[in-house]
């Protein structure tokens, strides 16, 4: 007898899926509760919901809607274990970690910590928005009084740790340039490379990993493994004033010693640790967390190297363990006592070398990514312990990672080297099938048996064959729907469920995206700013076309011949063509104004701006070659738009 599903959508857990709860119940530690004591311990105060509004009246955060979360005991639509991680991500507000040091948590998906030095206050990670970075600021100084901001440090390059840095340092504060900003050495040049260049399609894919177009709730969004979800405020890039370089490098702020561990192509291509003695306090910013972390996030980013990764928290061991008392990270809560901070590390340490080597072990044995996602099985002393659960990374999806990094996205069997694209394969499986109702009713047959991992891959092949097909669509909706409630992994559950949305419901409405901000390409290199125009030169149009153009800025001493030929666009510094279409001499920082469309060439021009020589027509012409790259973009159905 086929299993009845509710028909209201999102719909009930299947049977199959409350038995597999049930087994998490009963194979994991949930009388351990230690970690809700860690995330409490130290509270001072907070905002009600940890609310967070623009000037505008906007609301860029709040923890308000995951009330629901007040629940102790897991619905069948939620994980255990991943519902446990979601209350444990719900405490909020100011917190001691030691007399001197405070944490800011709950008002973002990362943390901010305040480290008080002689006579004032040193700021580590400012958070995602300038709301939230104000708001945490306020809420420190109504609990420790008011202190001047001695330094800021950017402990890596992502975003939720420092794209509130404006909230942190004002106008005035900025101009003086009297406090400094601390960041890992080659800060700008990965911040810029993660999340500009590839920037449209990561912010799309990114929709997918977070789930911020989700209904919060028990059949919704629930937690993002780090927190609980993306700030959606104001952002804003700082250039760094101080790299630090190596392992060893010391700093003396505000009168307190800081030493520093590099630990680049880790969690960050750039990114760093730090120690400091005078509070025995140890930071290991992102790579030692309350959960296995991403090797491979789903919004795409270079291949993160677990073997590194390893060896630095070993170093650190050997560089303060025994010594650190109490150890914070930039997400999640402290632990405290040096025999727990060296047991955490030591777990994380040789979480990330298992993985790492037992996936090196198995290709070697010749078995492909799949085969050892399918394989793998993490130690008992690993896999009980609460903070090597697979919340935001997951080991089935981090062992492809480093398959993807040693031997590239091919598994040397032939049948993969150059296979149809989803849409006209789907059509030919459709028809080997035996046609669409064939597959549905193998597929409701299947799905009584909880067999959903097939069911999505053949159910995949039907929507992109018949994308129309609406018993098709609804069937995979609510296969992925089912996926995503046996998830344990925050980002796979918020990937499955959006999947299940937006083939009930389509494209989710969204506003266009916001030009880039002044402050951020300001803090970009000229050189970024024509790489980032190259890569929306759209090729097919620029065939047989030739066009160099030189520039001259005359703010900061630059001079760039930019070529377009054989589709491609290239630029040359320090020289100019003497064989140039056209010429322009103008301030770098209109360029900015131009790119964050707040001027355009043709007003500069003709208010005087802009001084040239040849035909400025040829401008136009390339910028006519440049796409606008769309918000967004279909991901579990073929492609509305044709793409050239």
């Amino acid at each position: 007898m086929t299993q009845q599903i509710s028909g209201e959508t999102p719909k009930d857990a299947s049977a199959s899926v409350v038995k597999q709860h049930a087994a998490t119940r009963a194979a994991l530690p949930f009388s351990d509760t230690r970690d809700f004591d860690d995330a409490a311990r130290g509270f001072l105060g907070t905002r009600e919901n940890a609310k967070i509004t623009s000037e505008a009246g906007r609301t860029v955060w709040s923890l308000e809607p995951y009330g629901f979360l007040s629940d102790e005991e897991a619905p069948p639509t939620v994980d255990p274990s991943l519902w446990r991680q979601s209350r444990l991500n719900m405490n909020h507000g100011l917190f001691e970690v030691v007399p001197g040091v405070y944490q800011v948590r709950g008002l973002d998906i990362a943390n901010m910590t305040l480290i008080e030095g002689d006579s004032g206050v040193i700021v580590v990670d400012t958070l995602t928005s300038i709301e939230g970075a104000r708001a945490a600021m306020e809420l420190y100084f109504e609990h420790r009084g008011r202190r001047p901001v001695a330094a800021v440090i950017f402990t890596h390059t992502h975003t939720d740790h420092w794209g509130g840095a404006r909230g942190v340092i004002d106008d005035a504060m900025l101009a003086s340039g009297r406090v400094p900003i601390i960041a890992p050495d080659l800060f700008m040049e990965h911040a810029v490379s993660e999340n500009i260049i590839a920037g449209p399609a990561m912010l799309r894919r990114a929709q997918y990993q977070f789930g911020p177009f989700l209904k919060k709730g028990p059949r919704g969004q629930v937690d993002c493994g780090l927190g609980k979800s993306m700030a959606a405020g104001s952002v804003a890039l700082l250039r760094p004033t101080d790299l630090i370089k190596a392992t060893g490098d010391k700093r003396t702020i505000d009168g307190v010693e800081f030493e520093f561990q590099m630990a680049p192509n880790s969690e960050a291509p750039a990114e760093m640790h730090f120690y400091i003695p005078r509070y025995k306090l140890l930071n290991l910013a992102e790579n030692c967390t309350h959960n296995f972390h991403n090797l491979l996030p789903f919004r795409g980013a270079d291949v993160r190297d677990a073997l590194a990764w390893s060896k630095y928290l070993g170093e650190a061991l050997q560089l303060w363990g025994g010594k650190a008392e109490a150890m914070c990270g930039q997400h999640h809560w402290p632990v405290w006592g040096a025999a727990r901070v060296d047991a955490m590390i030591r777990q994380q340490r040789d979480l990330y070398k298992f993985a790492h080597d037992q996936t090196l072990r198995l290709l070697n044995h010749g078995l492909t990514a799949t085969e050892i996602a399918e394989t793998i099985r993490l130690p008992k002393s690993l896999d009980g312990a609460w903070h090597a659960r697979g919340y935001y990374g997951h080991i089935r999806h981090n062992v492809k990672a480093i398959y993807q990094k040693y031997l590239g996205w091919y598994d040397a069997n032939p049948a993969n080297l150059d296979p149809l694209p989803p849409v006209e394969a789907g059509k030919k499986f459709v028809e080997y099938m035996g046609g669409a109702d064939a597959i549905l009713g193998r597929a409701r047959q299947d799905f009584d048996k909880g067999e959903f991992r097939f069911i999505a891959q053949a159910l995949s092949h039907l929507v992109f064959a018949e994308p129309d097909n609406a018993a098709a669509r609804e069937m995979l909706a609510d296969t992925f729907e089912q996926l995503g409630y046996l998830a344990e992994s925050s980002t796979w559950r918020n990937a499955y469920l959006f999947g299940a949305q937006e083939l009930r419901e389509g494209l989710p409405k969204a506003p266009s995206r916001p030009s880039m901000p002044r402050e951020t390409l300001a803090a970009l290199r000229t050189g970024q700013l024509w790489d980032m125009l190259g890569v929306r030169l759209n090729g097919p149009k620029a065939e047989g076309k030739t066009i160099v153009l030189n520039w001259v800025f005359t703010d900061t001493s630059e001079n760039f011949v930019l070529t377009l030929e054989n589709c491609a666009l290239t630029h040359a510094e320090g020289m100019q063509a003497s064989n140039a279409d056209a010429s322009f001499t103008l301030p770098r920082s209109l360029l900015d104004e131009v790119i964050a469309k707040k001027a355009t060439f043709p007003e500069a021009m003709a208010a005087g701006k802009i001084a040239f020589t040849g035909n400025p027509m040829k401008l136009a012409e390339l910028m006519a070659l440049m796409d606008e790259f769309p918000r967004m973009f279909e991901i579990v159905e073929p492609k509305r738009t044709v793409v050239t």
